[in-house]
């Protein structure tokens, strides 16, 4: 089978835990573009949190693609062009957000280049990581401004392709029922991590992305490598001709996948590639 493309998932595949591309797999990344190979990275991040990444990889001088919000953007990096788009309508966010307002969460909203907040200095979270401030590390990882309104339904005059939603595990386990219910059925709802749960409009996922927009490029489902760890990427490894799982994905994407590399602090994308291509 020939691979015409990879498809990576950025935070715990693409980068390391310090957030950075190694060495090694940048060089392989780039060489498979050299040899005609489409790179695509599919992330839950915001657009503008991938293109330094992607100009990092030279995906804008091969026509690479990138696959933002968890599959409600998809963007060819060489030109800019917007190729597919779906978001939540006006209603479905304002709706979503006053009732994610009768919880202890922190939402959080993206208008033009700001993430708005209910508190821009409430935003400590204790994860598996450790103690760290979300709503900092969502506003840079993003390159965003930040913004507060204390209700966040009132700014809402826009369409939505997230609604990005962080809290502390146990309250999860305790009221994911309660906040994602009223709204199964009508929009999506998925984990990005274990403090992130993302709304998005009904039938969006990475893989639908990608199914909709390969065709202009001539590839097939069976003509891709996808690489992912988490939640969010099960579509991908079930989408993909070979789906592989990094060596610290959750347990539902390696039991789902095809193949299993080494995780992302070892250069297991490198490894993957020397195999396949």
């Amino acid at each position: 089978m020939t691979i015409k493309a990879i498809v990576l998932d950025m935070d715990g595949t693409l980068l390391n835990s310090n957030k950075e591309i190694s060495d090694l797999t940048r060089k392989a990344l780039i060489e498979a573009q050299e040899k005609g190979v489409r790179v695509i990275l599919a992330s839950g991040r915001p657009t503008q949190g991938m293109t330094h990444f992607a100009k990092e990889l030279k995906m804008d001088e091969h026509h690479g693609l990138l696959v933002s919000y968890n599959g409600a953007c998809v963007i060819d990096v060489s030109t800019n062009e917007t190729i597919y788009e779906k978001s939540l309508t006006v209603e479905e966010g304002q709706k979503i957000l006053r009732h994610l307002s009768k919880f202890k969460v922190i939402p959080m909203v993206e208008k033009g280049d700001t993430m708005y907040v209910n508190d821009v200095f409430s935003g400590m979270i204790n994860t598996s990581r450790g103690e760290i401030n979300i709503i900092q590390y969502e506003s840079r990882g993003g390159g965003y401004l930040l913004g507060e309104a204390k209700d966040l339904s009132s700014i809402v005059d826009h369409r939505l392709p997230k609604i990005l939603v962080a809290a502390e595990k146990q309250y999860y386990d305790e009221h994911i029922h309660e906040i994602f219910s009223p709204f199964e059925g009508h929009v999506n709802g998925m984990f990005s991590a274990e403090f992130y749960f993302e709304f998005t409009a009904l039938g969006v996922d990475k893989a639908q992305a990608l199914d909709t927009v390969l065709h202009m490029y001539d590839i097939e489902a069976e003509e891709l490598i996808a690489f992912g760890d988490g939640e969010n990427d099960l579509s991908l490894i079930n989408y993909a001709g070979i789906g592989v799982a990094m060596g610290n994905a959750v347990e539902s994407v390696l039991k789902a996948a095809d193949d299993v590399t080494l995780s992302h602090d070892e250069d297991g994308i490198a490894v993957s590639l020397q195999k396949y291509l």
